[in-house]
């Protein structure tokens, strides 16, 4: 592992025991002939899309780290300054892809998807994508709709609120979500988090197992 990688995680050993109860509890119930690992190239273009949204710059090497994702999902939260951390250390080298997964159980998760895409065609992916997570607490397992309270993101992160409302309502932005969501149900995706690297199904016990798919995928 790299030695700035374990610094800046071992800081996180709080979020790790988090992380772990909450991504054994996601994958609870999962046969192993759930999301299996990509070998073909039709499972592939379910992984990442040519368009899939990408955090920060793409990478230099082939390296991809998938997140299929829900903001309302608790585990997602916990993982979230994992990723962070990990963007920052490899940052120009892996690309970063995240893909909407809304849970049926979590009332405004789709709603959260369709804010987060509609904040990316104006190019604020990861402003508002971030601003979910931090504000989860106040909204997630909330069974009213919070389409004003992510309108208010919108308006706080300082986006076109004309474009915004337009595309926060449109076939166009709600036919991206599913379209991510049918792909991680054809991969066999169950639970969020579920992470992919270079198109593979990593499933990571400890926060350490991360940087070391990374490094080993980088060495490949």
């Amino acid at each position: 592992m790299r030695k700035q990688t374990k610094g800046a995680l071992g800081a996180g050993a709080i979020v790790v025991a988090v992380l772990a109860t909450l991504l054994l509890v996601g994958q609870a119930g999962e046969d192993d002939g759930g999301a299996a690992a990509v070998d073909t190239p039709a499972q592939e273009s379910a992984v990442v899309r040519e368009d899939s949204r990408i955090l920060g710059e793409e990478g230099t090497s082939d390296v991809t780290f998938v997140e299929f994702l829900d903001f309302e999902c608790e585990a997602c939260r916990a993982a979230y300054p994992v990723v962070e951390d990990l963007r920052a250390q490899y940052a120009g080298e892996v690309t970063f892809v995240i893909r909407y997964f809304p849970l049926p159980g979590h009332f405004n998760s789709e709603r959260a998807a369709r804010a987060v895409e509609s904040a990316a065609r104006q190019g604020e992916l990861e402003a508002m994508y971030s601003k979910m997570y931090e504000t989860q607490e106040s909204w997630g397992e909330s069974q009213e709709p919070q389409d004003e309270l992510f309108r208010s993101f919108a308006e706080d992160i300082g986006l076109d609120m004309e474009q915004y409302d337009a595309d926060y309502t449109s076939d166009e932005v709600a036919d991206r979500v599913a379209r991510d969501l049918e792909d991680g149900t054809t991969l066999g995706v169950q639970g969020t988090p579920t992470f992919y690297v270079d198109g593979e199904l990593f499933q990571p016990e400890t926060v350490e197992d991360f940087s070391t798919a990374l490094d080993d995928a980088l060495a490949e």
